[in-house]
């Protein structure tokens, strides 16, 4: 079991399992701040409220207007 060939399959899948389950944590972050603070989820306000503080974390999370992220030395 300690192939060669099965290293990178295994590096592989899990560098793509903690990319997927990252993918969820700005949304449910986004979730967390709506009902925090009494928003039901399915109502109009709570709809509102999420569209917006998703929008909000993608903009944290994104790179500066005409910044170009660097090549990686790995």
């Amino acid at each position: 079991m300690n192939s060669p060939k099965l290293r990178p399959l295994a590096t592989l899948v899990l560098i793509v399992t903690a990319v997927v389950s990252a993918c969820g944590t700005i949304e449910s972050a986004a979730q967390a701040d709506c009902t925090s603070i009494g928003w039901q989820i399915g109502s109009k306000g709570y709809q509102d409220c999420y569209k917006s503080r998703l929008y909000e974390r993608k903009l944290d999370y994104s790179l500066p207007p005409g910044d170009k992220p660097s090549p990686s030395v790995i």
